[in-house]
């Protein structure tokens, strides 16, 4: 999927939507336990409800792999049921890997060709090591981190290169672009910065940026979209619990339905304030 396939997308469904399949098994409604794979029914429930509201979903990798053997089955199932659902839903995996050599190489045989995700996130602090082997697989990407939400995002990327001026988050901006275009390369950049969006604006104008935070983290998505959105929209805004966990019974998947509708509805009009739709 290139970048014009995935605003094609975005403008069919008026959406930018993409939900977080971060299933914790002890958050699940209780009465799921007692089917054959309580994950895989979660995941499966939340998709049917939101699938139309969304262009993207990603899963958390942790909570799948924690679970061991079982983990990776319920996941390998998430993802073959999300492309028999739709075949053109963007699906991520949220796996922050970021290791050099044949180890890099095999995480991305791992994901891009024994489970066929479009996307990875990827930790590029080992530099292009980190980062090149996810690059050889055409109409794959890789998502960058780049500007975290996290407190402890203070403790480096902030950090001024005394003779550029460029703080580290600006310098990993810099150096993605040299690694990946527009096509193959996105930035992972925190709700709750809102403001900073308008920073790696000035150096990725065009790229897509990851947006996590939107919700039950307390991110705005109207801050989002004033200061992150680009011509082609350019963002990809995730909600996982304030989506998936927003009800605990029965009806929780009639609930996630209305909670993703709801945010849908602000990003058509956000795309509509903008001229996209």
């Amino acid at each position: 999927m290139t970048s014009s396939e995935l605003f094609q997308k975005i403008q069919q469904k008026q959406s930018f939507l993409c939900v977080g399949l971060d299933s914790d098994l002890a958050k699940l409604p209780g009465h799921l336990k007692s089917c054959e794979d309580p994950v895989f029914e979660f995941n499966k429930q939340i998709i049917d409800a939101t699938h139309q509201y969304t262009v993207a979903y990603k899963p958390n990798i942790a909570f799948y792999e924690s679970r061991g053997v079982e983990g990776w089955l319920s996941l390998q199932k998430t993802l073959d049921y999300l492309r028999k659902v739709d075949p053109e839903l963007f699906v991520i995996a949220d796996a922050k890997r970021g290791d050099i050599g044949n180890t890099s190489s095999m995480y991305a045989k791992a994901f891009f060709e024994t489970m066929d995700f479009d996307a990875i996130t990827v930790a590029p602090y080992m530099g292009v090591d980190s980062v090149g082997p996810f690059l050889e697989y055409k109409g794959k990407w890789v998502i960058m981190l780049a500007l975290t939400s996290n407190k402890g995002a203070d403790d480096f990327q902030f950090l001024r290169d005394p003779n550029s001026g460029d703080r580290l988050f600006e310098r990993v901006l810099r150096k993605g672009m040299e690694w990946g275009s527009k096509d193959t390369l996105m930035f992972v950049a925190g709700a709750t910065r809102a403001e900073m969006l308008a920073d790696l604006r000035k150096i990725v104008p065009e790229y897509f940026l990851l947006v996590p935070g939107v919700g039950a983290q307390g991110g705005s998505l109207q801050e989002v979209a004033k200061y992150g959105m680009n011509e082609q929209c350019g963002l990809l805004v995730n909600s996982s619990r304030g989506i998936i966990f927003a009800d605990k019974s029965e009806n929780f998947a009639n609930v996630a339905a209305a909670k993703a509708k709801e945010i849908k509805n602000e990003m058509t009009v956000l795309l509509n304030e903008k001229g996209i739709v």
